[in-house]
């Protein structure tokens, strides 16, 4: 028996239709330090997404045309993640704190034709434009005042403001297939180079409604959000998807968002939710203890963190503004969320559809007991199967689960505990060392503001922890060491503290501890 209901067609598209028409006037704002801060409405973004989808025709941009964009969290860059994929095209948000060789890679990768960029990262496109030899238009957000273009016969310049003046608005968007790409982002690279995954019109749109689910995120229209996390990173975590779906007020804090600006943006603007990484939160605590009396968090209910469990002493700096942290776990392979919690000592339960387990080395399903470890396996309809044309996916991927490389335990009422990653698991002398937790309990000492901690090899132990710390007061060796030896076993004590001004960071403001074992093996000074 076939069912009776519409076969309509989940569609990006859908997620505009329903804010220019169910919250025309609710408010949003685009900050710039510079340039002032500019509010706008979801009839505005309606109006100005179908104006610049007025516009493709002339520079070719048609059904599966990958469009990249080199841009900050700013209302243009909302206007081209509904209006690109909407036509039919396909946007690439370009990472553009990676490397200029992995940029170039992700973008000769991706086949990208069109480049969408902001104007103080032309430089950036310039350095890596002549290895890019099919990009034919370049749209520069603003005008071309001032731009240093590079002049070529394939590539035309284009100002983003002259094409919404002088385009002609498309009435209806087209209709097509839902599991039609919409979007691709790449890893960040830190374990060789880039992996891209490409998402569809229906993983998006049903990550977006999974993260308004109540009991999980709960995106809500009547909350503010600071998108502190780039929309250049995994989609900025799906908030420019489900906040316009359900009509919220994104608060996007534009090119350059420093410690200061941040603060800046939330004493002003009023915020009630900050959305970034344990990194920024850090970031902004320093700068706000630094400048006293001149920032207000007083409208910030909640922090909302991704990725690793954030520091204790972070969480109860927070606290101490009226600010409850909540917690998510992602990749970008997961879209990227998977699980979120209301309790910072872990990842948090599972989403609506997604589902996950923990596997022993042979892949065999381990119990959710609390403290049973193995890999983290996840499926959902917004996890991706494959690469982006990559000859290496077989091994990320198990009997139709993916391989998270994160060492977990589930309790028993579902929610995640990220243990470590697999690869920074440290072995001595045939027991294992838990870098995460070492971490953590090096951040709680009061003297310190960053921690890491890798592997490095030992001519008995096979492998022993070292750990790089940045320090605001000078403490000892012997120092660290008490501090740790008070709750950890005497051998997970670090055999040597490297001292830093910054711990090294990948382009997304995680630790980068393949920079650290290649400093370590090359013997830098660091």
């Amino acid at each position: 028996m076939l069912t009776t209901m519409m076969d309509r067609p989940l569609l990006i598209s859908s997620l505009l239709w329903h804010a220019e028409n169910v919250f025309a006037d609710r408010v949003g704002v685009s900050c710039d330090a510079a340039r002032g801060d500019r509010e706008f409405t979801y009839r505005d973004l309606g109006v100005s997404t179908r104006r610049f989808a007025g516009a493709f025709d002339d520079m070719g941009i048609g059904f599966g045309t990958r469009v990249a964009t080199l841009a900050w969290n700013t209302f243009d860059h909302l206007v081209a993640y509904y209006a690109v994929p909407a036509s039919g095209a396909i946007l690439h948000t370009v990472n553009h704190r990676m490397s200029p060789d992995n940029i170039a890679y992700t973008m000769d990768k991706a086949e990208d034709e069109v480049v969408l960029i902001d104007a103080d990262l032309v430089p950036v496109l310039t350095e890596v434009l002549p290895r890019l030899p099919r990009i034919r238009h370049v749209v520069v957000f603003g005008t071309l005042d001032g731009i240093d273009r590079v002049m070529s016969s394939t590539v035309t310049w284009w100002s983003f403001d002259r094409l919404l003046l002088e385009a002609v608005p498309i009435e209806e968007f087209p209709e097509f297939d839902e599991t039609t790409a919409s979007s691709i982002c790449f890893t960040s690279g830190t374990t060789g180079l880039p992996k891209g995954v490409v998402y569809s019109h229906r993983s998006t749109v049903l990550h977006a409604m999974a993260i308004s689910a109540a009991g999980g995120v709960a995106i809500e229209g009547s909350r503010s959000y600071l998108l502190a996390t780039q929309m250049s990173h995994v989609h900025s975590w799906g908030v420019p998807h489900a906040g316009v779906l359900q009509g919220a007020r994104l608060v996007l804090p534009g090119p350059h968002p420093s410690p200061a600006e941040l603060l800046r943006i939330t004493t002003e603007q009023t915020p009630d939710v900050v959305v970034g990484a344990p990194a920024v939160a850090a970031l902004m605590r320093e700068r706000f203890d630094a400048d006293p009396g001149r920032y207000d968090l007083g409208s910030v209910r909640t922090l909302w963190l991704g990725g690793q469990v954030p520091p204790s002493g972070l969480v109860n700096w927070w606290a101490g503004h009226g600010v409850s942290t909540v917690n998510g776990w992602g990749m970008t392979e997961t879209s990227p969320m998977g699980t979120f919690g209301h309790v910072p000592a872990s990842q948090g339960r599972p989403l609506p559809l997604f589902q996950v387990r923990i596997v022993d080395e042979e892949g065999r399903s381990l119990p959710w007991n609390g403290f049973t470890t193995g890999e983290l396996e996840s499926r959902s309809p917004w996890v991706t199967g494959t690469y982006l044309d990559d000859d290496h996916a077989g091994d990320a991927f198990h009997d139709g689960w993916l391989r998270t490389g994160d060492v977990a335990v589930i309790h028993p009422d579902g929610q995640v505990e990220i243990r470590d990653r697999v690869k920074d698991l440290i072995k001595s002398g045939g027991e294992w060392i838990s870098s995460v937790e070492l971490e953590n309990k090096l951040l709680l000492h009061p003297a310190v503001l960053e921690a890491a901690v890798i592997a490095v090899p030992h001519e008995t132990w096979q492998e022993r922890p070292v750990a790089w710390v940045r320090l605001t007061d000078d403490v000892s060796d012997d120092g660290l060491r008490a501090h740790l030896a008070a709750t950890l076993p005497k051998f997970w004590l670090p055999d040597m503290f490297v001292r830093v001004d910054e711990v090294p960071k990948t382009s997304v403001g995680k630790l980068n501890k393949t920079r650290m074992r290649q400093m370590w093996c090359a013997d830098v000074d660091v």
